[in-house]
């Protein structure tokens, strides 16, 4: 697999998710609490989960058992877009601690578990990673 633009795509706006999403969750705890940057960051940070969701929609693999093109990775795009939208219902309730547990678990799942999926050493990331910049494996 090559590094296409849909990729590319795909890449920067997960790693943007990665790194965004600990800073929007931070932002409302503490002893000062910062909603005017949670709430930028927390847009921004879902206007990247949904740029990551789409663009794997165009991305196909091969190497895992799939469906046409698409592997069990691709089950989070769906649970991505219904934990977004859980977390704004939420919201709208007014239940802060049923939004604030939604998107910690949306951030674990989606930025953490499925982003250290992708450093395995037979995905493209992890080839990546491991063989031709650290060369290690």
């Amino acid at each position: 697999m090559q590094l296409t633009p849909i990729i590319a795509i795909h890449l920067s706006a997960a790693l943007a998710a990665t790194v965004i999403g600990p800073f929007a969750l931070w932002a409302r705890r503490g002893r000062t609490q910062r909603p005017r940057l949670h709430r930028a960051l927390g847009y921004a940070w879902v206007t990247l989960m949904i740029a990551t969701a789409v663009s794997a929609l165009f991305i196909h693999g091969t190497a895992l058992p799939h469906i046409y093109g698409y592997g069990p990775i691709h089950l989070l795009i769906p649970a991505v877009f219904v934990a977004l939208f859980g977390a704004f219902r939420y919201l709208a309730r007014g239940d802060i601690a049923g939004h604030r547990r939604t998107m910690q678990i949306t951030y674990l799942a989606s930025c953490v578990v499925a982003g250290g999926f992708t450093l395995l050493p037979s995905r493209y990331l992890g080839q990546l990673l491991w063989s031709q910049w650290l060369g290690l494996v």
